[in-house]
């Protein structure tokens, strides 16, 4: 598994592709924090807060994870090296382990750089440092988690299409889908117990219980059982080729 995903990594950093999707994720984040009038920006708001930030990130991730997952599979299937990469002594699991950790990494790799608005914001207050640090370390957390099922969708639809853009569009609408599509239905839903249900389906709903600052081990489970279904999918799907 570990030479699977030491190619993806060197494969990711060896283009400008990855360069150019983890800068454009911070440009954003970051004019829309600190440029950009509107709700999201701090300066604006007058309070030592980042909440914009986990407002903004779960949409900009809708692309940045497909982005960089679309590649994966497809894109060894499009250059004919995928019968090779088969033939080698790694399970199917391995395959998808190793190519899901790699774009892991690299979504990781674009949240790090954000924890530098906390800092500044974190200088910035009067008295300095006082930020809730709580609702941001688990609203961070949040957004890992939402990196994960993301990017297992992402390589779910990877694996099922042979096509990059296909694959990239796939993943959002799926991504999208599971996300906000939930928020939706339940509109059209008086308070109740089907109405809990159908939003506790939906990823938003975990999402933001875990940005609040504590850590349910109910949300936990359902970030690591979405994520491996998807990945189970994904090794479904190529075990079939």
């Amino acid at each position: 598994m570990y030479s699977i995903f030491s190619k993806e990594i060197k494969s990711f950093f060896g283009t400008l592709t990855a360069y150019i999707v983890i800068g454009i994720f911070l440009a954003l984040t970051s004019l829309f924090l600190w440029v950009i009038p509107g709700q999201f920006n701090i300066p604006d708001s007058g309070y030592a807060h980042v909440d914009g930030l986990f407002m903004i990130a779960p949409w900009l991730f809708l692309f940045l994870c497909p982005a960089i997952s679309m590649r994966s599979i497809a894109d060894e299937k499009q250059n004919g090296t995928w019968e090779l990469l088969i033939t080698k002594p790694v399970s199917k699991w391995q395959i998808i382990l190793g190519k899901y950790f790699a774009a892991m990494f690299v979504v990781i790799a674009a949240l790090i750089p954000t924890t530098f608005h906390y800092f500044v914001v974190s200088h910035l207050a009067e008295p300095v440092g006082n930020v809730d640090s709580g609702a941001f370390w688990g609203s961070l957390l949040g957004l890992g988690f939402l990196a994960a099922i993301f990017t297992a969708i992402g390589l779910f639809s990877s694996a099922i299409s042979n096509n990059q853009i296909v694959a990239f569009v796939m993943a959002v609408v799926i991504s999208f889908t599971l996300f906000y599509g939930f928020d939706l239905t339940i509109s059209f839903f008086e308070t109740g117990n089907a109405k809990e249900l159908i939003e506790s389906i939906g990823i938003n709903a975990h999402y933001k219980s875990i940005s609040r600052g504590v850590i349910d081990s109910r949300d936990i489970v359902y970030f690591v059982v979405s994520s491996f279904i998807f990945l189970l999918l994904a090794q479904l799907r190529i075990s079939k080729n």
